[in-house]
């Protein structure tokens, strides 16, 4: 809009007041230069964007220089008056073009093209400011100062704050000479209080807060009784509490201050309509009086005054006018909250439902700090509250998504309590009717999202019963359609899993069977599996296993936790069959992720724990040696120390198991795995000493094993068994010969370490080289006497073999003599012999004697009496056993009878000379030797009578 009409009808005529200061030509020439740069923009003025900025320039100059040629005469004045009103005029022009241009062209033009215009304004004013008073000018003061303030306003629109303030303050300058009291045009009262308001505004801009407040108190003056002016005030003051407020500063004196700006705004509103005199003017103020106190409610509520707050609420809804904001019923509802009185709390809550007026977003906002004060107690208020506002108005689908994510996103204590809410209200048809259609697709993918969550969390916190219910109701918010088959499938599969941890058999099986008609893979092909585990169904977990391979997703790693499972329930038949059938996957050369003697270990292990097991455990066993060999051991065991100690746990396992079996007289089982424990050795160089005794007594044991194996079952080994047993005897012979001159070599021998492992290995040999038919028994009498030979032997040792070399099928008489002797030499060598085996000795001796020499070497068995005798020489009473005593004295004087019976006088006598010796040395032989004595004399009589005649 043009300012036209600015000079009286007497503007041209002279001024007597300035006749006599005539123009010089230096002022026409500058204002000449004014008017020419003032032509220029007006003819640009209609096209917005080609604003020069030098004009802006040119003219601030030209004003410059015009300015050291003051004082001007009245008719220069007027002059650039009207040069002023021209310039201010263009501007107006400009501005008006650039309303009426279209947004595309406005777009184009910048900052500095709007600054330009804004200077241009500025020397306009500037230009009034510096012309003054004039003679046939009314109001200049008023007029000049309205330029000041309308630039300064275009200046505050672009955020130049002191240049702003610069123009407000020059206004203020020129209008404070004027006598206020004696101005009456209502337009010069309101620029005057437009101006305090705008210089109180840039000073807040420029958090010049006290200036600001200062100039709104100073505005109180400049209302004249007009309730448009109190209400413009009041106005300004709310707008400067509600700027506190925005700031998020919930200090003490930030509140403070708000309430005292929305107070002051209050008091204005109320004086204002005392003013009023249309009905108009005074439901602005009401209006104005009802937003501020809803402001200073909002202000108590932050500050904690609750009572304040329902004092408020209680104003606003009183009288005449009574206020239905929706706000109202919140802040009644929160201060109730804060002052602990839920009843009224929740009432004002449910008047929300019948108050149509309340936008969505405030009573969803209103919900949730209901809910967040009241927490679990008003779980079930938000419920009612929510289906009843189903009733009253359109619920998006968005809200109840706020109402649902807000009551399960508390956690913590009850969380139970709230999720049970949440299940009835999402299940609620009405609220599942929200989320029907394609545009709250968004909407429904976000409640499927928290109610999967919520029933993850339960489920993860084995809370299986409310994880189902949950997750039954996130199926809700799924579309049946063939992009959301996918997701259905998973949601019965977790359904399948909670069921599972309620052990509720039927239903899992129920929604496994519904999720594998969406999607059949491995995932349902598993969850199957552990069904039939908690069924106690072992056949029916073996096939599910068989089934799981065939699923096009099938992976080895399923067959790992399948054993897993299975071990957790104790089924181990159902662990070992997963297992088997993961090891069919390694001969195929596939990359797995386990190792395949991590898997043979772990099926041993399992096999192990149950006895009865020992050929499937020797099955395996076997099936790591073989392995390990075709493999390579590095590459089956591992390198280095892993390595190691794999292989020294299947050694170590095969030496448990095996000594096991034969404490349980399993012998032919034993043999095996004793066997198996030296291939495991084997496979690698065995330089550890411990090592090889460990290898060596595993041999000799197995050849132990076989020979007992043979004895149970009766059955005479065969010649490839004889073999094998001689060749295993040969490794272990040849094992201890090494060990045996290592140890030589530091000074020790093996045998003082290992005495009984010798011992085994001469035994074992001699009873299988016995079973040799081509130098059997040279063979068998070597092998003893390089053990009578060595630090090894032992008298007891000997004895041993001796007995056993004296009897049984496979006697060798040389033997048994060789062994006994060396026994008898070592047990009377010694400084306490044991007379029990030294008479055990000569026994076995003169029972030897006497079978295999006593037809043709008689003497031979009597030296051995004589031996005997010569042992019981000096001993004490009862040293000697008694009865073997009683029995040498009693044999050899029985071995008298057949020469007495056919007159071989000399034999006789030298067999009851040697019976009577004996019988001296024994005690409690007295009346035997006796008797004795009387037959030896009557027998020597008889014969010498005889001889005589």
């Amino acid at each position: 809009m043009k300012i036209t009409e600015m000079f009286s009808p007497d503007l041209g005529k002279p001024s007597h007041d300035n006749q006599f200061i005539q123009p010089n030509h230096l002022h026409q020439d500058l204002l000449s230069q004014i008017e020419s740069l003032i032509i220029q923009t007006e003819n640009l003025s209609p096209n917005y964007n080609s604003l020069p900025e030098t004009i802006s320039s040119d003219l601030r100059q030209t004003l410059t220089h015009l300015t050291q040629l003051l004082p001007f005469p009245n008719s220069l004045k007027l002059h650039i008056w009207k040069l002023a009103y021209r310039l201010w005029n263009a501007c107006i022009d400009i501005s008006n073009a650039a309303s009426i241009l279209p947004s595309s062209s406005c777009s184009s033009s910048s900052s500095s093209v709007v600054q330009n215009h804004a200077k241009l304004r500025q020397i306009a004013a500037d230009m009034l400011s510096l012309a003054g008073e004039a003679t046939g000018v009314p109001s200049p003061a008023v007029k000049s100062a309205s330029f000041y303030l309308k630039t300064g306003l275009i200046w505050h629109d672009l955020r130049k704050f002191d240049l702003a303030s610069s123009c407000f303050e020059r206004a203020t300058d020129i209008v404070s000479k004027l006598d206020i009291a004696a101005i009456s045009d209502p337009v010069e009262r309101k620029l005057l209080l437009d101006l305090n308001l705008a210089r109180s505004r840039t000073a807040w801009e420029l958090s010049d807060r006290n200036l600001a407040i200062t100039l709104l108190t100073r505005a109180k003056t400049l209302l004249f009784g007009s309730s448009d002016h109190y209400k413009q005030l009041a106005n300004q003051y709310l707008i400067f509490g509600k700027s506190v407020l925005s700031r998020n500063n919930d200090t003490d004196n930030s509140l403070k201050e708000a309430l005292k700006l929305m107070s002051e705004a209050l008091d204005l509103g109320e004086k204002g309509s005392s003013a009023a005199r249309t009905r108009e003017q005074i439901m602005e103020l009401n209006e104005l009086r009802s937003k501020s106190l809803r402001f200073i409610s909002a202000v108590h509520l932050q500050k904690g005054e609750y009572e304040s707050v329902i004092k408020c609420v209680k104003v606003l809804r009183e009288g005449t006018d009574e206020d239905h904001h929706a706000s109202l019923p919140v802040l009644a509802m929160k201060a109730w909250l804060g002052l602990g009185r839920y009843g009224e709390a929740e009432k004002e809550l449910r008047d929300m439902v019948v108050n149509k007026g309340i936008p969505e977003s405030v009573w969803v906002s209103a919900v949730e700090a209901y809910f967040e004060a009241a927490g679990n107690a008003g779980a079930e208020t938000v419920k009612g509250v929510f289906l009843g506002l189903l009733g009253r108005c359109q619920v998006s689908a968005r809200a109840a998504f706020r109402v649902a994510n807000r009551v399960l996103g508390c956690g913590g204590e009850g969380s139970r309590v709230r999720t049970k809410v949440v299940a009835d209200l999402v299940s609620d048809e009405r609220v599942v009717a929200l989320f029907a259609s394609e545009a709250t697709a968004k909407e429904r993918a976000a409640m499927h999202a928290v109610l999967w969550n919520c029933a993850s969390e339960h489920f993860r916190s084995k809370d299986y019963e409310t994880s189902a219910v949950m997750f039954e109701k996130s199926l809700l918010y799924i579309s049946h359609d063939i992009e959301n088959r996918i997701l259905r499938a998973k949601g019965f599969r977790v359904l399948c899993l909670c069921y599972l941890g309620l052990s509720e058999l039927d239903r899992a099986q129920e929604y496994i069977n519904e999720a594998e008609k969406l999607e059949p893979n491995i995932a349902c092909a598993f969850l199957k599996f552990k069904i039939y585990l908690q069924n106690n169904d072992h056949n029916g977990a073996i096939n599910q296993v068989q089934a799981m391979k065939t699923c096009y997703d099938f992976t080895p790693d399923f067959l790992s936790l399948s054993a897993h499972e299975a071990v957790a329930c104790h089924a181990l038949p159902v662990a070992v069959s997963s297992l088997s059938n993961l090891l069919s996957f390694y001969t195929l050369g596939s990359p797995m992720p386990t190792t395949e003697v991590v898997v043979l270990r772990t099926l041993i292990t399992i096999l192990i724990q149950d006895p009865g097991n020992e050929v499937e455990v020797l099955k395996f066993m076997k099936r790591v040696h073989d392995r390990a060999s075709e493999l390579g051991t590095e590459c089956f065991f591992g390198k280095e120390e892993t390595g190691r100690r794999e292989k020294n746990w299947f050694a170590v396992t095969s030496w448990n198991i095996g000594t096991q079996c034969g404490k349980d007289k399993k012998y032919e089982l034993c043999a095996e795995f004793l066997r198996l424990l030296s291939g495991f050795y084997g496979l690698v160089d065995c330089q550890e000493e411990e090592n090889s005794i460990m290898v060596c007594k595993s041999l000799i044991l197995s050849v132990s094993a076989m020979v007992a194996s043979e004895n149970q079952k009766k059955t005479a080994l065969t010649d490839s068994e004889v073999k094998q047993a001689v060749e295993l005897l040969d490794r272990a012979g040849k094992i201890l010969t090494s060990i045996s001159a290592g140890n030589k070599l530091g000074g020790d021998e093996i045998t003082t370490v290992e005495p009984d492992l010798y011992f085994m290995h001469t035994f074992n040999a001699y009873d299988i080289h016995g079973r040799l038919d081509n130098c059997g028994p040279q063979q068998q009498l070597h092998f003893v006497k390089s053990f009578a030979s060595s630090k090894a032997c032992d008298p007891k040792h000997l004895l041993q073999i001796g007995v056993g070399a004296s009897q049984g099928p496979r006697s060798n008489p040389e033997v048994a003599t060789f062994a006994l002797n060396e026994c008898l030499s070592a047990l009377l060598s010694s400084p306490s012999p044991d007379y029990p085996d030294v008479a055990l000795i000569v026994r076995r001796l003169i029972a030897l004697a006497s079978i295999h020499k006593g037809d043709s070497d008689d003497n031979a068995v009597h030296n051995l009496y004589k031996q005997a005798h010569g042992i019981m020489v000096g001993l004490r009473d009862g040293e000697y056993p008694a009865e073997e005593g009683k029995w040498l004295a009693m044999t050899a004087w029985n071995r008298a009878a057949v020469p007495v019976r056919l007159g071989q006088v000399d034999a006789a006598q030298k067999w009851m000379d040697a019976g009577l010796e004996l019988a001296r040395k024994v005690s409690g032989m007295e009346t035997y030797r006796s008797c004795m004595e009387d037959f030896a004399i009557a027998f020597n009589k008889k014969f010498q009578l005889h001889n005589n005649c």
